[in-house]
């Protein structure tokens, strides 16, 4: 049984429905709260002890899929279960093909989510309904996340940031850093994900989108 539980999402009222849902399924674990991904990824580099990651999609910073799938790549040993407002289907088996250990619906009784967190608390798999099972991801989707797993949760930052449309001065100052170590970090995420420009990133980026275009193909 995990000893601490990581919930990351931006509204402090569900934050607090899930810590009585994991207060029922796991008596004695420990709640850290995160409500962007930035305090998302600072609070997974920095607390070791953190055992079951509970993760909004659609949190400040998230690009569809990319939080989980940087989560993934780099806190493997961290179970994630996604909470989201999302039931279409399509997106609960593309959740699990990114690596999620559970995918719960936002509306679903307090019951249902401790029986999920109790499930994946003793190392299963839990989905809504009978899909619990993860589908083929589409090529670009897939290569996608690849190339965005090799990111370093700073790099990633600097991508979710370029992709909500910030330039180098500003994303220089909501991290803190020189506009010379921004640049650094563009030039190294264009060549992690084989990308040209700025755009093409953004492009990539948004192959791990929740809702995509029919017939999303592979990225050049």
């Amino acid at each position: 049984m995990p000893q601490t539980a990581l919930i990351a999402d931006d509204h402090p009222l569900f934050r607090e429905a899930l810590k009585l849902a994991v207060a029922q399924a796991l008596p004695g674990v420990a709640v850290r709260e995160a409500d962007c991904v930035a305090a998302l990824f600072a609070a997974l580099e920095t607390e070791e002890d953190i055992e079951l990651l509970l993760l909004d999609l659609n949190m400040p910073g998230a690009q569809g899929f990319s939080a989980l799938v940087q989560s993934r790549s780099h806190f493997p040993a961290v179970p994630v279960i996604v909470i989201s407002g999302r039931e279409d289907p399509n997106i609960v088996s593309r959740t699990l093909a990114h690596g999620a250990a559970g995918f719960v619906h936002k509306s679903a009784p307090i019951a249902e989510i401790v029986r999920a967190l109790q499930t994946i608390g003793q190392g299963g798999i839990w989905a809504p309904g009978t899909s619990q099972s993860p589908s083929a991801l589409q090529e670009g989707e897939n290569d996608a996340a690849r190339r965005i797993a090799t990111l370093t949760p700073q790099q990633f930052r600097v991508l979710s940031m370029l992709c909500s449309g910030l330039i180098n001065k500003q994303i220089a100052g909501e991290l803190g850093v020189s506009e010379a170590t921004v640049k650094a970090h563009m030039t190294a995420i264009l060549e992690k994900l084989g990308a040209t420009n700025r755009t093409q990133a953004v492009l990539i980026a948004q192959q791990l989108a929740l809702d995509q275009a029919a017939g999303s193909s592979a990225l050049d």
